[in-house]
């Protein structure tokens, strides 16, 4: 586990990082409800592109998103390390493709950087915050933005 505290007494989150469209997310902890193998999908008529289908989860069926693609970073290439990481979002449990899961970070609320002004809403919205961690930038997924309909361009 990475550790990346500034104050030793400050409230610390854990967030569970992954790589989609060759860059770096996380999520909090909290909303993560598993992480699974990528297996097809059930395909819905009409559905926007990033939406893959629907999958079934213990008698749940919940929709599958290419967060990449909703992102606007392109479709997730086919491999081995994919997954899908299902998360609760206001009462809804979605899945997530992403490439791959990589650690848990564990971050003191100071260390979590507001989303700069890039003159994007869409980037605004989707994105609740930067971490800096060593020479990487990781993303908080704000989950409730990745179920509105409109994402607009790339974040």
């Amino acid at each position: 586990m990475l550790d990346v505290t500034e104050a030793p007494t400050e409230t610390q989150f854990e967030f569970i990082t992954f790589s989609s469209g060759e860059q770096s997310f996380c999520l909090e902890i909290t909303q993560i409800r598993e992480i699974r193998r990528w297996t097809p999908v059930t395909k819905l008529p009409h559905t926007p592109a990033d939406v893959l289908g629907v999958m079934n989860l213990r008698g749940a069926v919940i929709p599958i998103f290419d967060l990449a693609a909703r992102f606007g970073f392109g479709e997730t290439p086919d491999n081995e390390r994919n997954v899908v990481i299902v998360a609760a979002a206001g009462g809804t449990t979605i899945g997530l493709l992403v490439e791959s899961v990589s650690e848990i970070l564990s971050v003191a609320k100071s260390a979590i950087q507001e989303t700069p002004d890039i003159k994007s809403e869409a980037a605004r919205q989707a994105i609740l915050g930067v971490i800096s961690v060593g020479e990487n930038m990781v993303r908080v997924v704000n989950l409730d933005a990745v179920l509105v309909n409109d994402m607009g361009g790339g974040v």
